[in-house]
């Protein structure tokens, strides 16, 4: 009896963990979900004690820097909201991209009102943006180019992480779509309004929002829209791996060509927001208050990445908590970045990335 205790207590809270922890509410269906899933809880304890490790670390400066604009995807909640805070406290104009830009402009304005900042030194502005669609992003960035000749900071921000499989009207798997295929093809059309807004001294940056599970993530080539066996997490790993390589990729470009751009991607932390509301964990959202960084410390990592001067020579990196962090094996492979970047414009149908005319 003793043995059977001391046995059956370890595994039973070892299922707990695993049931209450698990990235879908869905079960794994065979072994390599199985697998994905528990690579995928092994990560995002990794993730946690790195943050706990280095909460010391995960702070930005904020300074006062009138005059630049910037446009961050999906501004209206989450890091998202806290980000804006901290760019209109440095005097940022900032464009958000959102569904809907009415309610967004209602929650946006309560959060700042509620933290004493005066809506009238806000220079803020809101347009419709659905990042999953490449008709609604193009349209999203005709209107950006007609009202703004010069962009500094684009914040590729909007994600959703385990939803259930779904193809976009464009044929792509929705975490492909929204995490990773609606912000390649915006960066490349707000390319002219970057160039025209960095200088050798003081480079437009583009941030890409990722997450600690792309180091987890593969390409899967033979089948990039998970249809054959798919898993949510498996398909969010293998979005957010994506945004790494295509930071990457497009930095090497850029100081190739000579651009005034700099491109970094980051994990803003294990963040305590709706983006688990398709998780197991929303059946224990105490844990999550207790164990994840809180909105406001996600955004901190992000900010870093757009405002930080010690960044500025520093394009290509993969931050966390404010500092370069280890990333995917991939990362330091040009042929596998650029075999990426190749496949991506080939499905939207881009054929000069970095030299479309503003």
């Amino acid at each position: 009896m003793g043995l059977l205790l001391a046995i059956g207590i370890p595994v039973g809270i070892l299922l707990a963990i695993f049931f209450f922890m698990k990235s879908s509410k869905e079960m794994p269906k065979n072994w390599s979900q199985f697998v994905c899933e528990v690579r995928m809880q092994i990560c995002g304890f990794q993730g946690l004690l790195d943050d706990f490790i280095m909460r010391s670390r995960n702070k930005v400066e904020l300074y006062k820097q009138p005059g630049k604009i910037a446009l961050i995807t999906g501004g209206n909640r989450g890091i998202g909201l806290r980000i804006v805070k901290k760019l209109v406290e440095c005097e940022i104009e900032v464009i958000l991209g959102v569904r809907n830009p009415i309610d967004s402009r209602k929650a946006v304005e309560k959060y700042l009102e509620h933290a004493k900042i005066p809506l009238s030194s806000c220079k803020l502005h809101y347009e419709q943006l659905d990042i999953g669609n490449m008709k609604s992003v193009r349209e999203f960035a005709g209107k950006i180019a007609a009202k703004f000749d010069k962009i500094h900071l684009l914040i590729n921000n909007a994600g959703v992480m385990s939803v259930p499989f779904k193809l976009t009207d464009d044929g792509f798997e929705s975490h492909m779509a929204i995490n990773y295929y609606g912000h390649f093809l915006l960066t490349h059309l707000l390319l002219p309004q970057l160039k025209a807004a960095g200088t050798p001294e003081c480079k437009s940056r583009v941030v890409n929002v990722s997450s600690c599970v792309h180091k987890i993530g593969e390409m899967d080539y033979n089948d990039i829209n998970k249809e054959k066996n798919y898993y949510p997490a498996d398909a969010y790993n293998q979005s957010k791996l994506a945004q790494v390589l295509f930071a990457k990729h497009i930095n090497l470009v850029f100081e190739e060509e000579g651009f005034p751009v700099l491109a970094n991607s980051l994990h803003p932390g294990v963040v305590n927001t709706d983006l688990f509301e398709h998780s197991s964990t929303n059946y224990i959202p105490w844990v999550r208050a207790l164990l994840f960084k809180s909105p406001e410390e996600g955004s901190r990592t992000v900010v870093y990445a757009a405002i930080s001067p010690n960044l500025e020579t520093r394009g290509g990196c993969y931050l966390s908590n404010c500092r370069e962090a280890g990333t995917h094996r991939h990362w330091k492979n040009s042929v596998q970045c650029e075999k990426l970047f190749r496949l991506t414009c080939d499905k939207l149908g881009v054929t000069d990335y970095f030299y479309q005319q503003k």
